[in-house]
């Protein structure tokens, strides 16, 4: 399974150095000078291996330069470029309360009740925090805000929701028509 450890954002100056928002929390050395990324490059462009020639912080954002590209529309063509590895190199976290996506996901997700709710398919990093994707038993795909209040436990075998009303129910959506 593939973890996204960067996204290409945009390039920088005229020399094709790349802003890279940052997904992992190891950016020291998945960035490192001579480290070879995995880019999936965007709009279906296949992947590319690319190896880091540099990268610097540069007002709160990291800034890498990879071997053969050298300008700013080499740079620009790989806006949208996901760096990934693979998950079997990431070691899971000591920290009860820090998970890897690709730990979570196929985990059963039921009410405080012991309700089942369903099995959890992907975790969303959206702009205003992250959802969980859940599968119900009846193959509808429900969208969990993943904070305290709404997920209060959190483990790799076991979540436990105690939703807002309304949230499951697939009526909700529709509004009256």
């Amino acid at each position: 399974m593939d973890l996204v450890v960067g996204r290409v954002v945009k390039s920088h100056g005229i020399r094709g150095e790349l802003v890279v928002d940052v997904r992992t929390d190891n950016p020291d050395l998945r960035f490192a000078r001579g480290a070879v990324l995995r880019g999936r490059l965007p709009r279906g462009g296949g992947e590319r291996e690319f190896t880091v020639t540099a990268a610097r912080e540069h007002s709160g954002r990291l800034l890498v330069s990879l071997d053969g590209v050298a300008s700013r529309d080499a740079a620009d063509a790989l806006r949208g470029t996901l760096f990934l590895i693979d998950s079997s190199l990431v070691e899971p976290s000591d920290d009860p309360d820090e998970f890897y996506d690709h730990e979570l996901e196929g985990v059963p997700v039921q009410l405080t009740d012991g309700t089942e709710v369903g099995v959890v398919e992907s975790v969303l990093h959206m702009p205003g925090g992250e959802l969980l994707a859940v599968r119900t038993p009846d193959k509808r795909e429900v969208l969990i805000p993943f904070v305290r209040e709404i997920v209060p436990t959190v483990t790799r075998e076991l979540i436990v929701i105690d939703p807002p009303e309304g949230l499951l129910d697939p009526d909700s959506a529709d509004g009256a028509q």
